[in-house]
């Protein structure tokens, strides 16, 4: 039995969607945020099945009965692909395997694959491999095979036995170190350019938030820049940085698009992009982008806070930007363009806009204007810069 490989190559292949209710708040009843990652891979949705327990089963994690339903959907749908929403054991992905007759996967290692596809930079190839190998290194390397024939570099297969399984996952300690090796030569450059920045009191702001929220729409807004923006998850993985003028009195201010966050980001990325990451933590101010159109918003305000705190960002000071206003429909939409909006106990301000159709734009640069003004003049109490009313 083999994992398909990715990217695809034809037509897409048709999965099954699979997601266990353990009684989380953040459950997704109908899976749409893992058929949309499903897509963005290249796969195709045919048939989705959500269920409840308590607890994973320690050998199928969904239990023998549902995985014969599991099993009897996906003949019905031709699905060629069984994938969960939850993490998987090494242990359960195989004896989901062995009892479906069919690959199994997990988020995680869709969300790795993902970011292989759309890393362009050096450094965030590198991240990508760290995490990918981190990933294989808890599976039976003999399974992964199609990631030797993609990505090279972890040595050649000889014959089944535990000594082959010894010396691959040697291979793989040794790619590993080598990886992480050539990623701190990669932060050391990025230190010596923040160093440079701040030599030149540059005022470094990081825009931030959860996948598909609009940034790289909302970063080409403000300086006019083409970084790749698209409706779909991850669609910016490598850090761009440009200057954004302000206006008389404020000058020019650096400002980042940064990957994307996602709830249950596999703990190997968090690791391997604490490079790209970096440029939040090293931020003055975070520009955070929330998508004001999607019901879900408070948990994923919540799911970015959660990763701010991993990384030592969670002080930052923020902004919140609620875009896609225009996907609102007139009832649904604010009665005023700025408010304040609570987060971790503290009151932080908030600014509706439309990065697609420049709704709010002119208030979002005067607020970052007076921000930024407010952080520059000596430290001393005063009142906190007022927020603009109306939009441009």
């Amino acid at each position: 039995m083999t994992t398909p490989e990715f990217p695809f190559d034809g037509p897409p292949t048709p999965v099954l969607l699979v997601g266990v209710d353990f009684g989380l708040p953040h459950f997704d009843g109908e899976l749409e945020e893992l058929g949309l990652l499903a897509q963005t891979a290249g796969l195709e949705p045919v048939a989705r099945l959500a269920c409840k327990r308590k607890v994973p089963d320690a050998a199928l994690f969904v239990g023998s009965g549902k995985a014969d339903e599991i099993r009897m959907l996906a003949q019905m749908h031709g699905a060629q692909e069984v994938l969960f929403d939850q993490a998987l054991s090494p242990a359960q992905q195989r004896n989901l395997e062995r009892h479906l007759g069919l690959p199994v996967n997990d988020r995680t290692l869709l969300i790795l694959e993902i970011f292989a596809q759309r890393a362009r930079s050096h450094e965030g190839k590198l991240q990508v491999e760290l995490a990918r190998l981190q990933y294989l290194s808890t599976r039976l390397v003999r399974r992964w095979s199609h990631l030797e024939r993609q990505r090279g570099g972890i040595g050649a297969r000889g014959g089944p036995g535990e000594r082959q399984i010894e010396l691959d996952r040697r291979m793989i300690d040794d790619a590993i170190k080598r990886t992480r090796e050539r990623l701190v030569k990669v932060k050391r450059q990025r230190g010596t350019q923040r160093r440079q920045r701040e030599r030149h009191e540059t005022f470094n702001i990081s825009i931030v938030g959860y996948t598909n929220a609009g940034k790289s729409t909302l970063f080409n807004a403000l300086v006019k820049a083409r970084a790749y923006a698209a409706n779909q998850l991850f669609a910016t993985l490598d850090t761009t940085t440009r200057q954004l003028y302000l206006g008389e009195g404020v000058g020019s201010v650096s400002l980042s698009d940064t990957v994307g966050f996602i709830r249950d980001l596999p703990h190997g990325l968090v690791d391997a992009f604490e490079a790209t990451l970096q440029e939040a933590v090293d931020a003055d101010l975070l520009l955070h982008v929330v998508d004001g159109s999607n019901p879900g918003f408070p948990e994923q305000i919540a799911q970015v806070q959660k990763v701010l705190h991993e990384i030592g960002a969670a002080d930052i000071a923020q902004l919140l930007v609620f875009n896609k206003l225009d996907a609102l429909a007139d009832e649904a939409r604010p009665l005023a363009l700025s408010d304040e909006y609570e987060i971790d106990g503290r009151a932080v301000p908030r600014l509706f806009v439309s990065a697609r159709g420049g709704t709010g734009m002119a208030a979002l640069r005067e607020q970052l204007a007076a921000m930024v003004r407010a952080a520059r003049e000596p430290m001393s109490p005063g009142p906190a810069p007022e927020l603009p009313d109306g939009a441009g």
